[in-house]
């Protein structure tokens, strides 16, 4: 039996997606006004990538945090997210991150978190207005951008960072089957990072806007969390949508997510305009 978590076995085109993300990012890069590589914090890997609209004056900021199971994947990838979020009228900030192993999971967590905050505290700086704060992430970005919102069983606070909304595409937020797949020998999760950083184990702020997005045909793990994390969050009074994106597997569904049109691409839209 296939491992539910393998994407590269369970999506015939898979590379061909790939490079879809990396052609369209090259694109992206070549229309939209950006600053690339702009550092958050003082490690090298601590940077992010804006894209304007041509006149951002007091213009939402919206967050994005790709995937790769927390140890693949580089933020140049997926510049193309950010079209939909600058045509909505929103600046784009596409974060990169350190790859686990060479660091542990509350790393990550922290980084975007600093990612977040350093952003509010610049926005003016390039036309952004702090209030107006928003994000999104794909499958372990997912996970990481969930905790811009929320806080984990070990921390007595929930995270000083003013967001609005984020929309959480087939993300992760339940660790433990990951220690049964095959990503433990790579990332090696101890059982306290499973109990810390699991979602569906996490506390968020009552009213906090979620919307859940999963594939159609994705893996039953990423339909089975996204309705685990759904009930999780109800039941702390968030408001919280569920949605399906027809067609969608694991990959194709961030394609949908950088393209203005489809069923997803408008729900980012909606999620950068508030």
């Amino acid at each position: 039996m296939t491992d539910p978590f393998l994407i590269r076995a369970l999506v015939p085109n898979y590379e061909a997606i790939r490079e879809a993300y990396r052609q369209r990012s090259d694109a992206t890069r070549a229309t939209l006004h950006h600053h690339l590589d702009l550092q958050y914090g003082p490690h090298p890997d601590e940077r992010l990538d804006l894209f304007l609209p041509d006149r951002a004056e007091g213009a939402p900021v919206h967050i994005f945090v790709h995937g790769g199971y927390w140890r693949a994947n580089v933020k140049e990838d997926y510049a193309y997210v950010a079209e939909p979020i600058v045509a909505a009228g929103g600046i784009a900030a596409i974060v990169e991150y350190t790859l686990m192993p060479k660091v542990r999971l509350a790393t990550l967590v922290d980084q975007v978190r600093r990612a977040a905050r350093w952003l509010v505290a610049q926005a003016g700086a390039f036309g952004g207005d702090a209030g107006r704060l928003s994000a999104s992430g794909h499958s372990a970005g997912g996970h990481l951008a969930f905790y811009l919102a929320a806080a984990a069983p070990h921390e007595a606070e929930l995270p000083d960072i003013p967001l609005q909304s984020l929309l959480l595409v087939s993300g992760l937020y339940d660790l433990d089957p990951i220690t049964r797949s095959f990503l433990q020998p790579e990332l090696g999760f101890t059982s306290e990072e499973v109990a810390e950083w699991s979602p569906v184990a996490a506390r968020v702020a009552n009213g906090m806007r979620f919307e859940l997005a999963v594939g159609e045909v994705e893996s039953a793990p990423f339909h089975e969390q996204a309705e685990r994390l759904a009930a999780r969050l109800s039941g702390q009074g968030s408001t919280t949508e569920q949605r399906m994106i027809d067609g969608a597997d694991h990959m194709s569904i961030v394609v949908d997510l950088g393209t203005r049109g489809t069923k997803l691409g408008g729900m980012l839209e909606k999620c950068v305009g508030g």
